[in-house]
């Protein structure tokens, strides 16, 4: 995500229409109204009833920019990119542990049966494994299968891990094929999401995924849920016991809602941290928007934990842009009290 929002910014200020060709990339008929009603949360279903929405408060100041949260053993785990470690803090926000450091700029988050933490070490292209007494070991090594940045990740109950990553430069992109390039087919570059199992061996390459990000595993863990953030759409497959992926299909398509982090909720619905807006938005198979968190700042990534799963959790900060958010110490974790419990991994 850290460069899609300029993308989209310049495609807001261009002073004439570009004739862009059918989803799933933007498409034409949207102007600027259009795109500052959505960002301002202005979403109804499709017989014009509002959906049901929360104002978050904030709980945790000083970040620089969270990604990952995950709820873990009482506590709420996140990586921060650019202090360049893994923390986790209590439910009320106190008590901030650096649970790791990785160099390399950390992002996906998940165990193994064991209890070891995994790690995404972004700019390496690499799965890290922590023990309990901190010792790292590399899991596994996807440079020849990411076309830049290892980004997000989750792990199922037996240890599969699946990972994404960017799949392109998108500042490169746009100083090369400028703002038609990015938003006229055939588009940027596809990528892969790996598929490594419980000990890091590759076991399956998905290509022409668009930019995988956040992923979820259904409580039954037989279908894997992914945010593909380039098409803002999420895209499902099925689980086979091997952990081996088919069937891909779409979950949900979506309209001016980059998907960056999300987390499944107890009626199979799932929360999409909205990569272009202060707002996470709930979204039901089909595409149906049912609810909406409405946050200080622009929203990356989503959990929901506390006792019962019903505290959303997003990791907010004012823009993604690395040269800018990377001076700053703006991150936020915001938080609300939601109508429906979390389900499945993670």
């Amino acid at each position: 995500m850290v460069l899609l929002l300029q993308a989209l910014d310049h495609l807001a200020k261009e002073e004439h229409s570009l004739q862009i060709v059918a989803p799933p990339l933007w498409c034409a008929a949207e102007h600027a109204a259009g795109l500052s009603a959505i960002l301002l949360g202005e979403h109804q279903n499709e017989g014009g009833v509002m959906t049901t929405t929360w104002t978050a408060a904030t709980l945790r100041e000083g970040l620089v920019f969270g990604e990952g949260p995950r709820w873990h053993k009482g506590r709420l785990y996140y990586s921060d990119f650019y202090r360049h470690g893994v923390f986790s803090i209590n439910a009320d926000g106190s008590d901030e542990r650096l649970e790791a450091e990785v160099p390399a700029q950390p992002s996906g988050l998940g165990w193994l049966p064991d209890g070891s933490l995994l790690v995404v070490s972004m700019t390496d292209h690499k799965v890290l494994r922590i023990e309990s007494d901190g010792t790292q070991h590399l899991h596994a090594d996807l440079s020849e299968y990411c076309g830049y940045w290892a980004n997000d990740m989750v792990v199922a109950a037996n240890g599969t891990a699946y990972v994404g990553n960017f799949g392109f430069d998108l500042d490169l992109f746009l100083e090369e094929h400028g703002i038609e390039g990015v938003l006229t087919p055939p588009g940027p570059p596809t990528t892969n999401l790996c598929v490594l199992d419980p000990g890091g061996a590759l076991i399956q390459v998905i290509d022409d995924m668009a930019f995988p990000n956040g992923s979820v595993i259904t409580p039954d863990g037989k279908t894997l849920i992914v945010a593909e953030t380039m098409t803002m759409r999420l895209s499902a497959f099925d689980i086979a016991d091997d952990g081996s992926l088919s069937k891909r299909r779409i979950f949900a398509q979506l309209e001016l809602v980059p998907a960056d982090g999300i987390c499944l909720d107890a009626n199979n619905e799932v929360w999409v941290a909205n990569a272009l807006a202060p707002q996470a938005v709930r979204v039901a198979e089909g595409g149906e928007i049912t609810g909406m968190l409405e946050t200080s700042q622009t929203c990356f990534a989503c959990a929901l934990g506390g006792d019962d799963r019903q505290t959303l959790y997003v990791m907010t900060a004012p823009t993604s842009t690395a040269a800018i958010v990377s001076t700053l110490h703006e991150g936020r974790i915001e938080y609300a009290h939601v109508d429906t419990p979390g389900a499945g991994i993670p």
